[in-house]
Formats: structure tokens, C-alpha cells, sequence
């Protein structure tokens, strides 16, 4: 198994595009309706906002903004066949990965979450930690690994 690197001060992010390809999978979606751009505030204090709800919204992306108050966790979960991105707000507080060791996460830094990883985010001791998180079906998820 390959090891993944998870905790990234800066995030680069490139993308093929929806619809970019020629396989079977990619011309059914081109067939269903496309997505359009579209904004959304995660402006406020409820604990969860979602930004982005995947189709026909987007390609298969979901995105939402969490808000944890002191103490509070986001509940532990797996990301299955999607990798997940966490940028951090405001605050600080814990990424804890199944299988290693915590990692402090604090505002202005971006955590990868690679697929099929149970994770949880805690908020130690500040008054709030607040991110936005972003999911992703990776294109190897319904064929086979490339590495």
C-alpha cells in the first residue's frame, strides 16, 4: 500500500475537467445535466453548512462548511472512495487519522485525506475551529488503483 502524505501547508489543485474524457462512465455523465457555477455563503454560526451537494450541482464534488465549538469533533468517518480536502478557517485544533499519530491543524493550512481513511477533526481547546471541507470521487474509484 502506498503511503500518502496528508498535511499540506499550501494546496495545489489541477483539474481534467468534468467530462474531459472518452471512457463509457464519462460520456453517461456528459449525457445527464451539466453543472453551472454557483455561489454560496457559509457565512454564520450553525455547526454545518453545505456549499456543494454534488450532481447535477456539480460533477460529483460536495463541499460544506463545519463550524466546532470547543471540545466538539466532527465524528469520525471514512472517506471511502473520494479524497477530502480540509481548509482550515479559523482556530486550531486535531486531524486525527486512523494509524498515526494526531496532527495540529490550525488556520491557513489545508489537510489532504486520502480515500478509504477513517478520520476525525477535534477542536481541542479554542473557542472555535471553523473549515471548509471539499469531497471528491477519485477516478480510479470504480476501476482499479494505478499505483
Amino acid at each position: 500500500m502506498r503511503h500518502w502524505a496528508f498535511l499540506a501547508a499550501v494546496l495545489v489543485m489541477g483539474s481534467a475537467g468534468c467530462g474531459g474524457g472518452t471512457s463509457g462512465r464519462t460520456q453517461a455523465m456528459d449525457a445527464q445535466a451539466s453543472p453551472t457555477a454557483s455561489a454560496a455563503s457559509f457565512v454564520g454560526e450553525d455547526p454545518y453548512i453545505p456549499l456543494l451537494k454534488g450532481r447535477p450541482q456539480t460533477c460529483g464534488m460536495r463541499s460544506g462548511r463545519v463550524l466546532l465549538k470547543q471540545g466538539e469533533d466532527c465524528g469520525e468517518h471514512t472517506t471511502g472512495a473520494h479524497e477530502e480536502c480540509l481548509v482550515i478557517l479559523e482556530g486550531r485544533g486535531e486531524a486525527r487519522i486512523k494509524g498515526r499519530e494526531p496532527v495540529a491543524v490550525a488556520a491557513g493550512q489545508a489537510v489532504y485525506i486520502p480515500p478509504h481513511t477513517t478520520h476525525c477533526v477535534y477542536n481541542v481547546d479554542c473557542p472555535v475551529l471553523r473549515y471548509v471541507y471539499v469531497v471528491a470521487p477519485v477516478a480510479w474509484a470504480n476501476d482499479t488503483d494505478p499505483h
